[in-house]
């Protein structure tokens, strides 16, 4: 057994031969010899190329305001990995980690787990025993087949369907949607937070005799004075605007809106619960603004369809801008830079670790493929790309930290805006 979380997270690190394996028969089996006999409490489980985060984060606040006892689990984590694991809106505790990992290491036996499907399975040690009232979980890679989708969910939630993770997913949306679509189940319901989802999706919720509720047919939000009008199902409500920065984040407070009223059959909560919610989120790495001369924007966008957000949000209060840019080798640099390459005017690449990362030099000659006459240099460092990009700006200008979570995450310490 490990002496620390670090010495952990080495372990669980190597407990499988691949990085990545999808499937559900491990975390089953583990969870069997755990004693687990399905969840106690009420589960939102959150699926989608973009925006499970911010789904995750409002559901959570909602609960919290409503004086539930929630627990949510999310990945990656920026900075520690105790942000994945929450309780109560506080994150796990080393000690409370460290034993929660040894119970699953006991029980596994000789069965090989991922880094996630531990990860998962301590979060699920760690919610049965605190007691919670409802939990609210995130995917991590698809749907189907993610060790998340071992817990049967009283509500579904699918964000957005968009290309990410292709070799894992498939090549289009259909067949991305069709992996998401795993999480639904027979007769409960769900919520798809696109109005044009892909046919995949629709097409398992009729096979299933899921009751989905589809944005723009069976809720529907828009922008009213400083705020916005949410209705569904009779409900026809004004909401305060989300804490959380950007246009895109509307559609998500209306999905999470949505979830909500769906969990509140299970969970005895007000509705106006969320509102207050609506105002007390947070989450680090979304639009996440630190002050200063020049002004720092860190967003953990890493794929086009994040990256046509966050552009669309800095076209909105346009200046002269310099990105700090590190994305993994396995994801599309040359449409997201494409797609930010309006907002930008200079571009610092850095290298991110490990077998999935890309060094600075690469990136930098996708970002020229993609930016052609862009000025693009390569750095070391995250740490030395934001000095170069702060002294290229001037004080009226800002700096993007962008291009995955282990970017920003490597940045916040650095800029004193740690989660």
């Amino acid at each position: 057994m490990a002496a620390d979380l670090a010495g952990w997270l080495d372990r669980i690190g190597r407990a499988h031969p691949r990085a990545m394996e999808l499937g559900l028969e491990r975390v089953r089996a583990v969870l069997a010899r755990l004693g687990w006999q399905g969840a106690p409490w009420p589960v939102v489980t959150v699926a989608g190329t973009n925006g499970k985060g911010s789904v995750v984060a409002l559901l959570e606040a909602a609960c919290l305001a409503a004086g539930r006892r929630v627990g949510a689990y999310t990945s990656p984590h920026l900075v520690r990995f105790n942000e994945r694991v929450r309780i109560g809106g506080a994150e796990a505790g080393d000690e409370a980690l460290c034993e929660a990992f040894a119970r699953v290491e006991a029980a596994r036996g000789d069965i090989p787990l991922t880094y996630f499907e531990f990860a998962t399975l301590a979060a699920l040690v760690l919610f049965a025993e605190a007691g919670i009232e409802a939990a609210v979980l995130e995917v991590g890679l698809g749907g189907r087949l993610d060790a998340v989708n071992a817990v049967d969910p009283d509500v579904a939630v699918i964000t957005q369907v968009a290309l990410d993770h292709t070799e894992w997913l498939g090549p289009d949306r259909e067949a991305i949607g069709a992996e998401k679509a795993g999480i639904l189940r027979p007769g409960r319901p769900a919520v798809v937070g696109e109005a044009a989802p892909p046919r995949s999706v629709l097409e398992a919720a009729a096979r299933l005799g899921a009751a989905i509720r589809v944005a723009g047919r069976d809720y529907r939000w828009e922008a009213a004075g400083g705020g916005w009008r949410f209705r569904c199902d009779g409900v026809d409500e004004r909401l305060p605007a989300p804490a959380l920065p950007g246009a895109h984040q509307l559609a998500n407070a209306a999905c999470a809106r949505m979830a909500f009223e769906l969990l509140r059959t299970h969970l005895a909560a007000p509705a106006a619960a969320f509102a207050e919610g609506l105002v007390r989120v947070r989450l680090a790495g979304r639009l996440q603004v630190v002050p200063g001369t020049p002004e720092l924007v860190l967003d953990v966008a890493h794929n086009p369809a994040a990256a046509a957000a966050l552009a669309a949000w800095l076209a909105a209060c346009r200046r002269p801008t310099a990105a700090v840019l590190g994305m993994l080798a396995d994801k599309d640099a040359a449409a997201t830079v494409a797609a930010l390459a309006p907002v930008v005017d200079a571009w610092h690449t850095i290298p991110l670790p490990g077998a999935r990362g890309r060094s600075a030099e690469d990136l930098a000659r996708a970002v020229r493929g993609a930016a052609p006459g862009a000025v693009v240099a390569a750095w070391p460092d995250v740490g030395a790309a934001l000095a170069a990009a702060r002294a290229a700006v001037p004080a009226q200008g800002r700096v993007v930290v962008t291009g995955s979570f282990l970017t920003v995450g490597a940045a916040l310490p650095l800029v004193g805006a740690a989660p």
